[in-house]
C-alpha cells in the first residue's frame, strides 16, 4: 500500500506540514510555510519528499526509478 501523505520538516527554520504526495508527478519544490524559503531536492534525491519528507515519494515506494 502506498502512503500518501508526508510530512516536510524545513532544514532552514523547522517547521512541519503533513502534505498528500501527487501520484503522476514529482515535486520540485516546496514553499516552506514558516520561513518562506523555497525548499528543492538534495543532490541525488528525485523530489522535495525524498529529501525532506517523513515518506518517500510513491514511485519510491513502489521500487521504481523516481520520477524524471
Amino acid at each position: 500500500m502506498i502512503e500518501l501523505r508526508s510530512t516536510i520538516t524545513c532544514p532552514n527554520c523547522g517547521q512541519a506540514e503533513t502534505e498528500v504526495m501527487p501520484t503522476d508527478a514529482c515535486q520540485y519544490f516546496y514553499d516552506c510555510k514558516g520561513c518562506a524559503v523555497v525548499l528543492k531536492p538534495k543532490p541525488g534525491d528525485c523530489c522535495v519528499y525524498c529529501s525532506y519528507g517523513t515518506v518517500p515519494c510513491p514511485p519510491i515506494q513502489q521500487g521504481d526509478a523516481c520520477c524524471a
